[in-house]
């Protein structure tokens, strides 16, 4: 099962709107003669990819899983259906699917079939790995990683807003590391003004479906030359908004290839919480938070953050530079966000700390 696991998460980022799977098959025999995960776009499935490469060798064998296999007619054909034809005598599955469509039926399906069910292996982990599928079905949003570049003083950039570069060329690594691993990517538009990011992965190698590149842009204020704005049409990028902008303002947006999504205002600006939903309509089951200080400080008060993802650089800028996040404000101290921290990773000069919401 952790082999599974392992194997679903090489699919995240990729497989929205379905969760990323994985499986292995063992033969009677004790070897390993299928491996398979969620391919780009959210199919083929997990067990249709390990099956695929078992052949006759799954007959009698155990396949374990990370999710209840699906049940049900989408675009691709019923799991439970493949593990029954191939002969699969047992199926281990780390997590029930949340999905109404499955949630126990795919059980009762494979059950029917003659094959043995065994369900909560690894369970808290196969959670933590589908986490944003899960939160997008129950509460009907995605899951939210804050990512945060600074100095030891908490500050991402100098008075003059000079930020390149304050961490260094691992760090900038892992953070591209991030966006593959998310379905979105989430700026203000302030961050879009002040630094133009592209916001794609550059790993070697690059990532099969890229991320859309979301801006929350109450004021409509993202420039047409943006890098963003122009490559539109290659990468999919969105503008949240709220209603009421003239349609002569939208026009050059969208003929520039940009989606323009009207959502709820809120004090002050956009309200995140609806941005979010918005994205979760779509089907977006993660989304990676770059900033600036407002996105942050906005995610933070509205208690939408799940997990963060802290880089510290070894520099201090002082009290003139430009904080992580802007007030929230806090009545006291007891209402400040609080997170445990799961990982710490040494990358060159600076530190990755990994942080979990308490309440999550």
């Amino acid at each position: 099962m952790r082999a599974a696991l392992a194997l679903a998460a090489r699919g995240l980022g990729n497989t929205w709107p379905n969760p990323s799977v994985g499986c292995v098959i063992v033969a009677k025999d004790g070897q390993v003669v299928g491996r398979g995960w969620t391919q780009p776009g959210g199919r083929p499935h997990a067990e249709t990819e390990a099956l695929k490469r078992a052949g006759v060798r799954a007959r009698g064998a155990t396949a374990y899983v990370t999710l209840e296999p699906c049940c049900h007619w989408g675009r691709t054909p019923p799991c439970t259906d493949a593990l029954a034809a191939a002969g699969v005598a047992r199926v281990v599955v780390a997590l029930r699917d949340p999905d109404p469509r499955v949630d126990g039926e795919g059980f009762r399906k494979l059950a029917a079939a003659g094959i043995a069910v065994e369900e909560g292996l690894l369970r808290e982990e196969a959670e933590r790995l589908t986490w944003g599928f899960i939160k997008r079905l129950r509460h009907g949003l995605p899951l939210v990683t804050l990512k945060l570049a600074t100095t030891l003083d908490g500050r991402i950039a100098t008075a003059a807003k000079e930020s390149r570069w304050i961490t260094g060329p691992a760090a900038r690594r892992a953070a591209h590391g991030l966006r593959a691993r998310h379905d979105a990517i989430l700026v203000g538009s302030g961050t879009v003004i002040d630094d133009d990011p592209d916001l794609t992965c550059r790993l070697p190698g690059g990532v099969p479906v890229p991320a859309p590149r979301v801006v929350a842009d109450a004021r409509l204020r993202i420039p047409l030359a943006s890098k963003l704005v122009r490559t539109a049409r290659d990468v999919p990028t969105l503008v949240c908004t709220v209603p009421g902008h003239a349609p002569a303002a939208l026009a050059p947006l969208r003929d520039a290839g940009v989606e323009v999504i009207e959502v709820e205002a809120g004090p002050g600006g956009l309200a995140m919480h609806t941005v979010l939903a918005a994205l979760a309509a779509k089907g977006i089951t993660r989304v990676l938070a770059e900033g600036g200080s407002g996105i942050a400080a906005s995610l933070l008060r509205e208690g939408l953050v799940d997990r963060l993802a802290w880089f510290h650089a070894p520099m201090v800028i002082g009290g003139d530079g430009i904080p992580a996040a802007y007030a929230l404000p806090l009545p006291d101290l007891a209402a400040a966000p609080k997170f445990r921290r799961v990982a710490v990773r040494t990358l060159g000069p600076d530190l990755l700390s990994e942080y979990e919401c308490e309440a999550g």
